[in-house]
């Protein structure tokens, strides 16, 4: 394997902008009413359309919305396993990739946990499982390589979220290759929360806040609500060597109703 990715690296890189998103989509079994899965199906699929990231990284998904995104996005594979057996049960942590700019050289999933090998495994005081999906890619545009981690952190307690993040920076200080990272997840955790401090003394940086260091209006959770408030608690991290172009968080509507009851957060980036 590694010859093969020392033949790819004789690729001149080129300064070509990769679009990535993190979009907790609500999972597809939720009693949400007009808000549940099958009426949002398309609404859901429209938006990403009209955005149409080279990269998302996905939380809560189950396997049969899985197929439904790959249904709407052509041209679109995933890696991920659900959570509950590392096949298909439960919530995928998934990564949704443009096949057609990204090769995918490498993906695995591990668990938030002491047994980090052991599908369903939780130590930690959560009650749900939680999970980290990561990919090596190529892009086959820029001629660059990098790694995407995409996470779905504890929403109860704050020990397993910084065991969590402390285990998450641990691989991928262990990775392989010292290519740029994509850091992407639902976090759970506002902007004063305690693993943010992890997060940027490991040498991350906030996507959106390299672009909007003052902007106030940063509510990633709206509950279903029609003017929510709050805290951002989705982000794009990207290591330092990563350039960020633009970055917003997608506070549009489809026909007057929320795509999900998070709102995707998008950056637009440059590997260097």
């Amino acid at each position: 394997m590694l010859g093969s990715l020392a033949f790819l690296c004789v690729s001149v890189q080129s300064s070509v902008p990769l679009d990535i998103m993190t979009f907790n989509i609500r999972y597809g079994t939720a009693d949400d009413g007009e808000n549940r899965w099958q009426v949002r199906r398309e609404r859901t699929v429209s938006a990403l359309q009209k955005r149409k990231p080279q990269l998302i990284g996905l939380q809560e998904v189950l396997s049969g919305q899985l197929s439904d995104l790959q249904k709407g996005l052509k041209g679109y594979q995933y890696v991920g396993v659900g959570r509950e057996d590392g096949k298909q049960g439960g919530e995928f942590s998934a990564i949704l990739f443009d096949s057609s700019r990204l090769q995918l050289l490498k993906s695995d999933t591990f668990w938030l946990s002491d047994t980090p090998n052991v599908p369903g495994s939780k130590h930690w005081g959560n009650n749900n499982v939680r999970i980290c999906t990561w990919a090596y890619f190529y892009d086959k545009a820029s001629g660059s390589y990098f790694y995407h981690f995409n996470t779905h952190l504890d929403h109860q307690v704050q020990a397993a979220r910084e065991r969590g993040i402390a285990l998450i920076l641990d691989r991928i200080k262990a990775r392989a290759t010292q290519d740029p990272i994509l850091f992407t997840g639902d976090f759970n955790a506002d902007e004063s929360n305690s693993i943010q401090g992890q997060i940027r003394d490991a040498g991350y940086l906030d996507s959106f806040r390299l672009i909007h260091p003052d902007q106030k209006n940063v509510c990633t959770f709206n509950g279903w609500q029609s003017d929510p408030v709050g805290g951002k608690i989705d982000y794009v991290f990207v290591s330092p060597s990563v350039k960020v172009l633009s970055s917003e968080i997608i506070f549009d509507k489809v026909k007057g109703f929320w795509i999900s009851d998070h709102m995707p957060v998008f950056a637009r980036v440059e590997m260097r």
